[in-house]
């Protein structure tokens, strides 16, 4: 009863630090703080498009409507010292024959609706100009064409936001879990990716970084050190034919982190494998990256996923993501080292001659074979009972 609940205590210490020190979160952004970066905000300012683009939504509208209020504003008590320069307000004594600057601007209130609508060219035909002040053409021009350009940034920039590639990248999905099983031979790390849209996603790529903390032979400590994972599907590593879920194998050989590692061990690294993938999207041409994360603590040693592609009667392709990132135990050596000895290659004989896992929703045909003294034919057909005849 020590025994477990002491065991129980280290599962959930362990668990605590891999999320606690997690750099990528599963949804792909990173944990990471800067400090002192006081010193370098004029490098903000230097790129203030991409600092605005990247600001939240509730900063972008509130910019939005200071810009706009706020210029109508300023340009409104503009307007309105040059008609009261010029005797246009009410309670100013006027003389006879007296022209205004500004036909009906007579007050602040008044002087701020004609600066909104010269602004956003409303005119409603109560409000205009006589000619008669030099200074009011020069102050209308200037309003026109900043209130062009505010119209522009403000426009772009909603529409730069709108169509961010981070939004695709919502509907690409990685497996909750990592598993580590036999594949063509050899010990692999499988992942499963999904694309949740039937358009295409074009040039894609698919790589990882395993990220840890080693120290060197001078004695240097490199805290986050970087160290390349490939990986690959059936098909190759790039282009790759992206309709329906894919699974990614990452062999186990040579200098690979894993090779070093064993199934007892595993819990105990302290280690973060951080996965991406590039593409671009078919529909909008945007190039966008996904980013996902895997602890020790998700990744399950002597497991493979099991199958999600099945055919209909119909003769449709149907995907059940309800069982994308299930998986079932299967026969698997103790070690990538072990495997690759003399009994590991034994061990490796033994279990491709057991049967793998069995996909129940997939459409099989059925042969039927008869034998006749003498002579041997076989016919194939398939057969609605799927029962296998001999005679």
């Amino acid at each position: 009863m020590f025994q477990f609940i002491q065991k129980h205590i280290h599962s959930h210490l362990a668990e605590h630090r891999s999320k606690r020190t997690r750099l990528v979160t599963k949804d792909g952004h990173c944990n990471i703080k800067f400090g002192n970066i006081s010193y370098y905000n004029h490098a903000f300012l230097m790129d203030f498009w991409t600092t605005f683009v990247e600001i939240r939504w509730r900063f972008v509208l509130s910019y939005f409507a200071i810009a706009f209020i706020g210029s109508w504003f300023i340009f409104g008590l503009l307007w309105y010292s040059i008609a009261k320069s010029n005797g246009d307000l009410l309670g100013q004594s006027q003389k006879d024959g007296h022209i205004k600057c500004i036909e009906n601007v007579h007050g602040l209130t008044t002087a701020f609706l004609y600066s909104l609508e010269t602004q956003t060219t409303i005119g409603y035909g109560g409000r205009a100009l006589t000619g008669h002040c030099a200074s009011t053409l020069v102050l209308i021009i200037i309003q026109s064409l900043i209130g062009a350009i505010i119209n522009c940034f403000m426009c772009g920039l909603i529409l730069a936001k709108i169509s961010l590639p981070k939004k695709r990248a919502k509907t690409v999905m990685f497996s909750d879990t990592a598993a580590i099983c036999l594949k063509k031979g050899t010990l692999c790390l499988l992942i499963r990716v999904a694309n949740l849209r039937k358009t295409l996603l074009i040039g894609t790529q698919i790589y990882g970084k395993l990220l840890r903390t080693t120290v060197t032979q001078e004695g240097e400590t490199i805290i986050l050190d970087q160290v390349n994972i490939d990986f690959a599907v059936d098909a190759g590593k790039d282009n790759l034919f992206f309709v329906c879920p894919l699974m990614l194998y990452h062999t186990t050989l040579g200098q690979c982190p894993f090779f070093e590692m064993a199934a007892d061990t595993l819990l105990q690294q302290d280690f973060e494998l951080v996965v991406f993938l590039d593409g671009t999207a078919e529909s909008t041409s945007s190039t966008f990256q996904v980013r996902t994360s895997y602890t020790p603590q998700e990744i399950q040693w002597g497991y493979s996923f099991l199958p999600v592609i099945s055919r209909t009667k119909e003769g449709r392709y149907h995907v059940d993501f309800s069982k994308f990132s299930k998986t079932v135990q299967v026969s698997a050596p103790h070690c990538a080292h072990c495997f690759h000895s003399d009994s590991g290659h034994k061990h490796s004989q033994e279990i491709q001659e057991k049967q793998g896992i069995d996909n129940p929703g997939f459409e099989v045909i059925d042969i039927d074979v008869t034998f006749q003294k003498g002579e041997k034919t076989h016919s194939w057909q398939p057969r609605e009972d799927y029962v296998l005849r001999l005679s």
